[in-house]
């Protein structure tokens, strides 16, 4: 099935750097640019990027990530991460292999980075360990239980905490009611390890979301991280009917409505978009009519 949600991150005029650091780090991964900004016509605020990346994506053995190439503005937060699920059955069984791998990655993406979990055993894995990288992106390196079922390589995980601690069931129900391919996996209840301990135990759910695994977790310990358009969740649609439907379902801050971005309830960030949007931006001025837009409409690209 093709990837439909692709988790696009806000890069600070280095879009082609950060993608090259991910490429020398993930094996089996490539970086592209897949889109420029056009050379005339921009905004004011956007002048400085006439004729420049616009899109870098980056292939992580199969999964797409996006890198947008912009200002300031945002930045991308541990409110959502990206779970490397690392099996010893990738490396033909071999546990030794795989704990290998993570411990290189690690230092990899330690490099001018911040540990947030030392890597280490933890209740739910024998090694593990959550990173941010020199970006600014968080990295959760797991190695997983042999047993268990198999789930995706990487998987993005949402944290909810603060003022939406206690609405992470009732997003993901949100979620998994607008796409097919959707639904709950399993749901599981871990201590807290990390200071301050408040008490409690960390809620983990894992769910199926148009036929890709996410996460997501809900902590009592208040860590004063938030979602922000840093890191967005882009959603390809097939035509104008589901870009309606899934913009009226998720939209719930006007203000932050802009060329098919929007924010739901929970404070996620969501680009919903037309799965040809590569061939609509060829049309004559079409970057000057998506600026002017607050949901995409296919007809007046």
């Amino acid at each position: 099935m093709p990837q439909r949600i692709i988790p696009n991150i806000w890069c600070d005029r280095n879009a082609e750097e950060v993608g090259a650091f991910y490429a020398s780090v993930f094996d089996n991964t490539s970086s592209r640019v897949t889109g420029r900004y056009p050379a005339d016509g921009l905004p004011e605020f956007q002048q400085e990027f006439a004729g420049q990346p616009v899109v870098v994506d980056v292939d992580l053995d199969g999964f797409r990530i996006s890198l947008i190439n912009a200002g300031s503005e945002f930045h991308p937060t541990p409110a959502i991460s990206f779970l490397v699920n690392v099996d010893a059955r990738r490396f033909d069984g071999d546990e030794g292999a795989a704990r290998a791998w993570i411990n290189r990655t690690w230092t990899s993406l330690g490099e001018e980075g911040l540990a947030l979990m030392d890597i280490g055993e933890y209740p739910y894995s024998a090694l593990y360990g959550w990173i941010e990288d020199k970006y600014g992106v968080s990295w959760q390196l797991k190695l997983t239980d042999p047993t268990a079922e198999t789930v995706d390589e990487i998987v993005p995980m949402l944290m909810f905490n603060g003022a939406v601690q206690s609405r992470a069931e009732e997003a993901v129900e949100l979620y998994i009611s607008l796409l097919p391919g959707s639904g709950s996996r399993r749901v599981v209840e871990y201590p807290l390890t990390q200071m301050p301990d408040v008490g409690g135990n960390v809620r983990y759910e894992e769910f199926r979301l148009a036929g890709q695994d996410f996460a997501v977790a809900a902590s009592p310990a208040d860590y004063d991280i938030s979602f922000t358009p840093g890191l967005s969740l882009q959603v390809d649609c097939d035509g104008q009917d589901e870009i309606d439907r899934l913009w009226d379902a998720l939209s719930a801050v006007p203000a932050a409505e802009q060329c098919g971005w929007l924010t739901d309830p929970f404070g996620v960030s969501w680009q919903i978009v037309p799965s040809n949007m590569a061939e609509l931006m060829q049309r004559p001025h079409a970057y000057e009519h998506m600026m002017q837009m607050k949901k995409l409409v296919i007809a007046e690209f």
